[in-house]
C-alpha cells in the first residue's frame, strides 16, 4: 500500500493556479521585478516552439507551462514524502523478564546425579534442564547470572536465547570461585532486573544453588528486603542428593552433609511470593522447571509491525530530470 506522510503538501498544486489567476503578469525582466539566480537563463529556454516566457505561438506557450507544471507536480509529491508501508506483521512481546541465578561454585562438579545411566556432575544436570526451560520459553527474556565467590552478569535479560544458552553450556563449575555469594548474586540480579525496566507483572528469579551463603557483602535479609521492594518473585532450587554416602579411609560408608541451606531458600521464596523445590536427581530438576514453567505462563502480549519504505526520491529526480531536460534543449537550440 502506497501512503503520503504529509498530505497537506499536496495543496501546493494549487499554487501555480492561483498565482496565475490573481497576480498581474510581468511586463518584462527589469524594473520592479524580483531577480533570482540563473532567471536570465531560465528566460532564454526555447522548447520546440519558442520561448517558455512569453511565447509567441499560444499553444507553444501553453505546452510549455504544461511541461513546468509537471515538474512542480512532482516536487509537491516528493515534499508529501510518499511510503510503501507493507502488511502488518505480528511481533510476540513478553511480559516477563526472567533471571536465572545459577551457583557453579566448586562443589556443583559433585557426580552425585546421572543422565541416560551415566553418572554426571550437578552443573550438568543444571545445564540439561535449564536448557529445555530456557527453549520452551520463545515469548520471554531470559538473562543468566553465575555465582561462586563472586556473582557475574554473563547475559542481561534477553530475547537471545541461543546467546543465552550458549553461555550456559561453555560454564565450568569453579569458574567464579570455591565459596558460594548467594546475597551477591540475587543482589546483582535485582539490579539488573531494575536496570533493564523489567514489567513490574512479570519480575521473576530462579535461584539454583547447592550450598549457603558463606561469602560477599551482602547477606539473605538484606536481599529479601530488595527483593520485595522490587516486587521480584523468587523460585529457589536446591540441589544435592538428600542421602548421600562415601566410603571412608576404612571401607565403611558415612553420610555426607551438602551443607544447603535449606532454611533461607525457603524464607527468599515464601517471603516473594515464589516455591522452593529440591532436587536430588536429573528428573526431578527436570520436573521442577517444568513445574516453574506452568506457575510462570508466558505474558503474550501481541503487537505488530508494519515495513515501510520512503519512495519520494522518485517523484524528486522526475522533477530534477525535467528541469535538466529544459536546459539541455536549450543548448542544442530547440
Amino acid at each position: 500500500m502506497i501512503t503520503v506522510l504529509y498530505p497537506w503538501a499536496l495543496l501546493l498544486l494549487f499554487l501555480p493556479f492561483v498565482v496565475r489567476r490573481f497576480s498581474s503578469p510581468v511586463s518584462g525582466l527589469h524594473g520592479d521585478a524580483l531577480r533570482v539566480p540563473f532567471l536570465h537563463e531560465i528566460a532564454r529556454i526555447n522548447v520546440l516552439s519558442g520561448s517558455l516566457w512569453g511565447s509567441p505561438s499560444g499553444e507553444g506557450k501553453s505546452r510549455n507551462w504544461l511541461i513546468l507544471y509537471f515538474a512542480w507536480f512532482f516536487l509537491c509529491l516528493a515534499a508529501a514524502r510518499p511510503l510503501w508501508v507493507g502488511e502488518p506483521v505480528r511481533i510476540s512481546n513478553s511480559g516477563r523478564d526472567i533471571l536465572l541465578v545459577t551457583d557453579i561454585s566448586n562443589s556443583m562438579r559433585e557426580p552425585d546425579f546421572s543422565y541416560q545411566n551415566q553418572r554426571i556432575d550437578r552443573l550438568t544436570a543444571v545445564k540439561l534442564a535449564a536448557d529445555g526451560f530456557i527453549r520452551n520459553r520463545p515469548n520471554d527474556r531470559i538473562g543468566l547470572i553465575l555465582f561462586g565467590t563472586r556473582a557475574y552478569l554473563q547475559s542481561p535479560v534477553t530475547f537471545d536465547k541461543q546467546a543465552v544458552l550458549d553461555i550456559l553450556w561453555s560454564t565450568d563449575a569453579g569458574m567464579a570461585g570455591q565459596s558460594t555469594a548467594i546475597g551477591d548474586a540475587v543482589g546483582l540480579g535485582l539490579k539488573n532486573l531494575r536496570d533493564e525496566k523489567a514489567s513490574s507483572s512479570g519480575k521473576v528469579m530462579i535461584l539454583l544453588t547447592d550450598g549457603e551463603n558463606n561469602d560477599g557483602s551482602l547477606s539473605i535479609p538484606d536481599v529479601l528486603k530488595m527483593a520485595k521492594d522490587e516486587n521480584v518473585k523468587i523460585y529457589t532450587i536446591g540441589v544435592g542428593s538428600e542421602n548421600r554416602m562415601i566410603g571412608s579411609f576404612f571401607g565403611i560408608s558415612v553420610p555426607v552433609t551438602d551443607g544447603l541451606d535449606e532454611e533461607s531458600l525457603r524464607r527468599l521464596a515464601a517471603e516473594t511470593k515464589g516455591n522452593y523445590f529440591r532436587a536430588s536427581d536429573t528428573k526431578g530438576l527436570q520436573r521442577i522447571y517444568q513445574e516453574i514453567d506452568r506457575l510462570e505462563p508466558s505474558l503474550d502480549e501481541e503487537q505488530f509491525v508494519q515495513e515501510s519504505k520512503d519512495l519520494f526520491f522518485y517523484p524528486l529526480a522526475a522533477a530534477l530530470f525535467i528541469v535538466l531536460m529544459l536546459f539541455v534543449l536549450r543548448k542544442r537550440g530547440y
